[in-house]
């Protein structure tokens, strides 16, 4: 495997903040872990994005202390033991530097990510895995089939953004030509980019099928994606 390991832990931390906080671990180990460490996200609906960075870094900063032996159940168990711990740190930290605290959760903005497959051999679980997958994320956007072209435009934080590219690469959403279960290789990322203010929110994501390009590129203007159309789908018609 030249990718590595991806894989979705999800914990329960009972007793905080008046309430049961769930914490959903995506933790990324590539092919020479433990002697590298991680990639670590983290994500939860009762935290805020602050909140949740600040406990991504305490994970990465523990992993350090473990570099060269398997450390992931160890990491585990101390967030369960010091989440407590960790979001008093960033509440500290949000008020003594506010303005900071404030650029700093903004910084990254929407983004928007556009890329496309090559095909889908075994269409309706492609879907419905790519469905999941922006449901978990908070993602929205389009997934999009015109003839033999399939597109996925996405928006959401930029974390998750990445967090969906690793799922996208790493993960056995397809089969090949023989039936059996693959990962996806044919895959471009065509933009990858901040939204700007002429560009329109998606609100939900759904999959959609158009029966010609014009039907397609009135998509693309709708949203306000004008300029991405004309520079990315020309190439793709050839």
């Amino acid at each position: 495997e030249t990718h590595g390991i991806t894989f979705r832990i999800q914990i329960i931390v009972k007793e905080l903040l008046d309430t049961d906080v769930l914490l959903k671990l995506l933790f990324h180990l590539p092919v020479n872990y433990p002697s590298t460490l991680p990639d670590i996200s983290v994500n939860s609906d009762q935290l805020t994005r602050a909140q949740c960075t600040n406990v991504k870094d305490k994970l990465l900063e523990q992993a350090k202390k473990h570099l060269s032996e398997p450390m992931v159940h160890d990491l585990i168990l101390w967030i369960q033991q010091h989440l407590k711990d960790v979001i008093r740190q960033s509440a500290t930290v949000c008020n003594e530097k506010p303005t900071l605290s404030k650029g700093t959760s903004t910084e990254d903005g929407i983004w928007m990510l556009l890329l496309h497959l090559d095909h889908m051999r075994a269409k309706a679980k492609y879907v419905k895995t790519v469905e999941k997958w922006t449901s978990d994320l908070r993602l929205t956007g389009r997934l999009m089939f015109m003839g033999k072209i399939i597109l996925i435009l996405l928006q959401g934080d930029r974390s998750n953004i990445k967090e969906y590219l690793i799922l996208q690469k790493t993960s056995k959403v397809d089969v090949d030509s023989s039936g059996k279960k693959c990962k996806e290789k044919m895959i471009s990322v065509l933009c990858e980019t901040k939204v700007q203010s002429q560009h329109k929110r998606f609100q939900t994501f759904e999959v959609k099928e158009y029966s010609t390009l014009d039907e397609l590129q009135k998509e693309f203007e709708t949203a306000g994606l004008t300029t991405l159309f004309s520079e990315f789908l020309p190439p793709l018609l050839k």
